[in-house]
């Protein structure tokens, strides 16, 4: 046999080059850097994730004024509409009775101005002929706390 100048070699896989990385400003959306079960880090589209489900609300006591309040509403309502439907049983006697005051109203307004007229009509018609009286009163006194003096005429 011959021999030849050439070298027989396997061939081993090559190692992967190194690429420079990219920056994470420049991964788009929905592209995340993720790592393989076999350790190699590559860029891959991941689903979009759902947010995250809204805090569930605690329940909370329902303070105490509230419940008076609730409890009152309808005693208050029930009490308005009592009045309501008293008030309307009663229209006629209040009516009645305003009617009645007017008059007693008018009746006392009558008096006050009825009376001094009779009384004056009554005097001069059954007067002696005189004219009215005069009476003239004159009072004097010394000093501070002086005592006073007075006269009184009758004309």
């Amino acid at each position: 046999m011959h021999e030849t100048a050439y070298e027989i070699t396997t061939l081993t896989p090559q190692q992967p080059t190194p690429h420079p990385g990219m920056l994470p400003t420049e991964i788009p959306p929905g592209v995340q850097m993720v790592t393989l079960p076999g350790g190699i880090r590559t860029l891959a589209y991941t689903p979009a994730q759902a947010p995250p489900a809204p805090p569930i609300p605690i329940a909370q006591p329902i303070p105490a004024w509230a419940k008076t309040t609730a409890l009152l509403t309808p005693t208050i309502g029930g009490g308005i509409t009592a009045a309501g439907i008293g008030l309307s049983h009663a229209a006629p006697g209040l009516i009645a009775m305003t009617d009645a005051l007017w008059a007693a109203i008018a009746l006392i307004a009558a008096a006050a101005i009825g009376v001094p007229m009779l009384l004056r009509i009554g005097r001069g018609a059954a007067g002696t002929g005189r004219g009215a009286t005069h009476i003239t009163q004159n009072i004097s006194a010394t000093g501070m706390f002086g005592k006073a003096n007075g006269t009184i005429n009758h004309h």
